[in-house]
């Protein structure tokens, strides 16, 4: 089955340039003029991505990525005007998994969006396992921290943690070698694969945003460690 992909903003030549775009690359595609529609045709469709612009009318992008995580970690990529860079790093902390400046390249997006759904592949192997011992066998325990592929599941002194793909794969890239220190390039590559170009920003507001959600459930949380100039690592215990 081909991906389903909602993309909302309200300027219309994207909307139908976008779409014809994605649609020849063989993906569903549903389209929204504004926030509030967006949302609930997001809640409705249950897409496996989310192309979002930030500044539209009745709610914006950032309105309707917070309510979206309240209940879903579906993958969300946010178009962003060239002088937003504020709205860009907000838009990373609140748990958007990448973000492109328009005006943009169409092949750019096509290629975002095929390595962000090549990721929540990787995260979906539950619908394509054999059996429960091969699901099992995709369960990580790192002391308190237990990850389990098969089902995208993570918690924290068995808390639950809901996280988004991105950082999923880069607290999963950190905990499979404690003590070993991942620079931004290694943490992109693990993250968004190689080729693609993702700034040192990126991967910082990913950081801090795992660290704010751990830290809701453990507020004595310190286990990622920043080495500044150098990149991040994962305490061993």
């Amino acid at each position: 089955m081909s991906a389903k992909i909602t993309l909302v903003d309200d300027d219309r030549n994207i909307l139908t340039s976008v779409s014809m775009a994605l649609e020849a690359e063989g993906y569903e595609i549903a389209t929204f003029n504004d926030g509030e529609a967006g949302l609930k045709g997001i809640s409705e469709g249950a897409p496996d991505l989310v192309v979002l612009d930030i500044k539209m009318p009745r709610m914006t992008g950032m309105e309707v990525l917070e309510k979206l995580r309240e209940t879903s970690s579906v993958p969300v990529i946010f178009l962003t005007s060239k002088d937003d860079e504020i709205d860009e790093v907000l838009g990373l902390r609140m748990g958007a998994d990448d973000y492109i400046t328009k005006p943009f390249s169409q092949r750019l997006l096509i290629e975002r969006i095929r390595s962000l759904l090549r990721r929540q592949s990787l995260m979906n192997t539950s619908e394509t396992s054999q059996n429960d011992d091969e699901a099992d066998a995709e369960k990580y325990n790192y002391g308190p921290l237990e990850m389990d592929d098969a089902r995208h599941l993570c918690s924290w002194n068995e808390k639950p943690l809901s996280l988004t793909v991105t950082e999923y794969l880069l607290l999963k890239t950190l905990a499979t070698r404690p003590g070993i220190v991942r620079n931004r390039d290694q943490l992109i590559d693990m993250a968004y694969g190689e080729n693609i170009y993702v700034d040192d920003r990126t991967i910082d507001s990913h950081i801090k945003r795992v660290r704010k959600k751990f830290k809701i459930i453990d507020p004595e949380f310190n286990q990622i460690e920043t080495l500044y100039g150098v990149g991040y690592r994962y305490k061993e215990n």
